[in-house]
């Protein structure tokens, strides 16, 4: 089962499970029958949404009957044209007879409208309709509906027989339109820059989660996950980590927050081949980088603002001018290329990172307020 699926130029969530949908026909089936009992009656299913559900349907129903389709059309895309056309009508004699429609979906009741127009010329016994889904919302007409299986709310689906432009039908659960979209950002600068502070600023105005490639390092280490210890055998020979591990690493992290509005990726990607990792794994999930938004500060105040924080860190790295440089001249050589990645695709936000924390956090909201 996958919770995110695109079609054509559409990507959808899961919304209800094949299991769910079941159970929803078996209650459908009793209340039928039990109204029914012993007659013969003849289900109507409403080409195409229904074919599926007629399927389930009439092998569930434990006594004979007749079974029928006819074929109306009202949507184009994922929009309802507000016209409902019958292309293929009955073949069935039904007078005297109970017919109980199956649809798959009623929504604004203009399909529904158009085969109550159908059946009243005709001679049945009584005319009963059932439909899967049913969307309260946006139902528009006083007529009756004898039997629902699922009220929800007025979302675009697919699955299950339903379709968006034909694709989509053969899915055996039921998933809704993707309209909403994450915040993605990517924070970047040289070390003291200041990125720690202004994430832990930002994640709580945008409600967006703050994922640190470091702290994802320590907890898969301190916790002795297969990827930490991949990861630690590395680090302990003096190797480098392998993107695919620091990848790995990352997808599980942002896998443990489904609902989350978004992300800021801090000290991720570090090269190339991460940034395009990054991109097809959110790609995936139907999600882009929004922008990489980069604190710039000269090399000179950050070396100061470095040497100030060694006094207090406890990290020998951040008490030597030395180090300091060599750790920008690292940085310069394996991460800065990021900043052409990014400026190439139009996402690049260079803001100044001089100046207070909150005037710094000022700046920050300006850009991404309109990414």
């Amino acid at each position: 089962m996958n919770n995110i699926i695109k079609l054509h130029d559409k990507f959808f969530n899961l919304f209800i499970t094949d299991e769910k949908i079941n159970q929803a026909i078996e209650s459908l089936v009793h209340q039928v029958h039990e109204d029914i009992e012993d007659e013969i009656p003849v289900f109507v299913g409403i080409l195409n949404g229904s074919f599926i559900f007629v399927a389930d349907f009439i092998r569930k129903y434990p006594t004979n009957c007749e079974i029928n389709f006819i074929r109306l059309a009202s949507y184009e895309g994922t929009i309802s044209s507000g016209t409902v056309n019958q292309i293929m009508g009955l073949t069935n004699d039904v007078t005297g007879k109970t017919v109980v429609i199956l649809e798959d979906i009623i929504d604004t009741g203009n399909t529904l409208a158009k085969i109550y127009d159908i059946f009243k010329t005709l001679p049945v016994k009584q005319l009963k309709l059932a439909t899967l889904f049913f969307k309260p919302d946006v139902f528009k007409k006083e007529l009756p509906i004898d039997y629902i299986g699922l009220s929800i709310p007025d979302r675009f689906i697919v699955g299950y027989g339903l379709d968006y432009n034909e694709l989509g039908r053969n899915l055996k659960d039921i998933y809704e339109l993707k309209t909403e979209n994450m915040k993605n950002i990517i924070l970047f600068g040289h070390p003291g820059a200041g990125k720690g502070t202004q994430a832990e600023l930002l994640k709580e105005r945008y409600q967006l989660i703050h994922i640190s490639t470091g702290d994802v390092f320590r907890f898969n280490i301190a916790n002795n996950t297969d990827l930490g210890r991949i990861a630690k055998s590395f680090m302990d020979n003096g190797e480098l980590v392998p993107d695919s591990v620091t990848i790995e690493m990352l997808k599980e992290e942002v896998n443990k927050y489904r609902t989350a509005n978004g992300f800021i990726f801090d000290g991720f990607p570090r090269t190339i081949s991460q940034a395009d990792a990054l991109e097809a794994f959110l790609a995936e999930k139907g999600e882009i980088i929004n922008g990489m938004v980069a604190l710039e500060v000269q090399e000179d105040i950050l070396v100061q603002r470095i040497l100030e924080r060694g006094k207090t860190s406890g990290r020998p790295d951040d008490q030597s001018e030395e180090k300091i440089r060599i750790r920008f001249n690292e940085y310069e050589n394996k991460t800065a290329v990021l900043k052409e990645y990014y400026q190439t695709k139009g996402k690049y936000y260079g803001i100044n990172g001089v100046g207070t924390i909150d005037e710094i956090t000022d700046r920050l909201k300006n850009v991404i307020d309109n990414l």
